[in-house]
Parts: C-alpha cells; sequence; structure tokens
C-alpha cells in the first residue's frame, strides 16, 4: 500500500472516530478531539465543557467507550484523556454545534447568531464571525449570511495561531445548513495598545 493511501486511511479513520466521539458525548459540551500516536498506543484526548459526563461514575463509562474503540477502529491500546473546556463560549466547536442544534430546534438564525455573538465577545474574545448558510427563513434559493464583531484574521499566521475555527451542519425540513464560527480569543502581541 502507497503512503498516500496509509495517510488517507488513518484520516478516513480519525473522522470517523471525531463523529462517534461527538455523537457520544453531545451532552457532555463535546468540543473535539486529539489524537496521537505513543510508543505506548494511540493517546485520544477529548475536549468537552462537562468531563464529568464523559467520564461517567468511577471511570466506567470511559472503560466502555475504550473498548468500543478497539473494536470499532482497531487503534491499537487506546489511553483516552480528557480536558475541560473552561469556557465554552470561546470554544467555536462548541459554540456552532449549539447554533446547529437551535436552528434545528425552529429558532430564527439571525436570533441564535446575534446571541452567541453576544455571548462571545462577553466571554473576553478579541472578534467572532459566525457565517450561516443555506436554505435560510423559508426562501427557495440557497443563501449565506455573515454575523461579525470585532476585530478577526482570515490569512497569515495571526489565522492560524490566533483563530479558532469550526464548521457544522443543521438539518432542518427545507435541507442542510452549514454553520462557520471563527473566534479570535486574544490579540497578536504586535497589535496589542499600550494605553
Amino acid at each position: 500500500m502507497s503512503v498516500e493511501k496509509i495517510f488517507i486511511k488513518e484520516s478516513i479513520k480519525e473522522n470517523e472516530l471525531e463523529k462517534f466521539l461527538a455523537k457520544k458525548f453531545e451532552k457532555a459540551g463535546y468540543s473535539h478531539t486529539e489524537i496521537r500516536a505513543t510508543p505506548l498506543g494511540t493517546r485520544i484526548i477529548v475536549y468537552a465543557h462537562k468531563p464529568g459526563l464523559v467520564i461517567g461514575r468511577s471511570g466506567r463509562r470511559i472503560e466502555e467507550i475504550t473498548k468500543e474503540i478497539k473494536e470499532k477502529f482497531g487503534f491499537e491500546n487506546p489511553m483516552i484523556d480528557v480536558k475541560e473546556v473552561e469556557n465554552p463560549f470561546l470554544d467555536a466547536h462548541i459554540v456552532a454545534r449549539r447554533i446547529a442544534r437551535a436552528i434545528e430546534r425552529g429558532i430564527h438564525y439571525k436570533k441564535v447568531a446575534n446571541y452567541y455573538l453576544d455571548k462571545v465577545m462577553e466571554a473576553g474574545a478579541i472578534g467572532v464571525q459566525i457565517k450561516i448558510g443555506g436554505k435560510l427563513a423559508g426562501v427557495q434559493r440557497s443563501r449565506f449570511q455573515k454575523f461579525r464583531r470585532g476585530f478577526v484574521a482570515f490569512s497569515g499566521e495571526y489565522a492560524r495561531t490566533c483563530v479558532d475555527f469550526a464548521q457544522t451542519q443543521a438539518m432542518i425540513k427545507p435541507g442542510i445548513v452549514g454553520i462557520e464560527v471563527r473566534i479570535m480569543k486574544k490579540a497578536p502581541p504586535e497589535l496589542m495598545v499600550e494605553k
């Protein structure tokens, strides 16, 4: 098997694991997963707002999930770590999923987007952009709308290091609605203004 095919196969496996864990830990405020290969096995770091719901009583839930991951995905000796997301409003993955759930419940997308713009800025972000696209508000044609507050870098080093980015989808009757969230948590040191 060629190197490219191995990388593609691994990426598909990691993506399926991400979807599996997102479904399992939805109520725990699941954010994202980091997968690292170590000499002892595969280390899976799960980021969630409520780590207690991920771990379960006496760690039983973690043990069950570890067995399931080993059987389903074929990871060698998976070790799951859980890290807490202290402020869910500064995590783009959690904000995007909450917006998707609100839209699926029938709340108007403008109301949801403006609510989360306020909450993210109150949490201490430098800037936030929410982009929602699809068949919105009963319109026949697909369109998208951007909501923005503060400063958000879109390219270069700052976009990679300072911006938290997430995408998700909401399933509603007219079709799929795409949600994209960018949160700039801190300003680059070069842009800091001294008072």
